[in-house]
């Protein structure tokens, strides 16, 4: 442990330790480059399917049927999510769907409303 090493940027542990050229918390198995945590907060950029940038609070409209895993329901194509949530990976929006619930999708999927 040493103290010049920044905390991790994904859960703020202090434990960070130096690995080759790259950071790594022991905590949470999050690996950065020295320097890159001020531009993984400065913020993620996530565009919908056409290329319009998607931010916290947007409308969006979904653009193919999508299965709903572990479920035999189905998202039918044009129907709208209100105030979505953006968030780390995969499935990178989180929302509430009337009629389904909360949900995580893909921003390859919808289109801003």
């Amino acid at each position: 442990m040493s103290s010049h090493l920044p905390n991790c940027p994904a859960c703020s542990s202090s434990y960070t330790y130096e690995d080759g050229t790259l950071l790594v918390c022991p905590e949470c198995a999050h690996e950065w480059t020295p320097g890159s945590e001020q531009s993984a907060e400065e913020g993620r950029i996530v565009k919908d399917a056409n290329g319009h940038i998607l931010q916290d609070g947007d409308a969006v409209t979904i653009i193919k049927d999508l299965k709903v895993k572990g479920s035999s329901s189905v998202l039918k194509i044009g129907t709208k999510v209100k105030n979505i949530r953006l968030i780390e990976g995969d499935h990178n929006i989180d929302c509430k769907i009337d009629g389904f619930g909360a949900m995580k999708l893909k921003s390859e999927f919808v289109k801003k409303a």
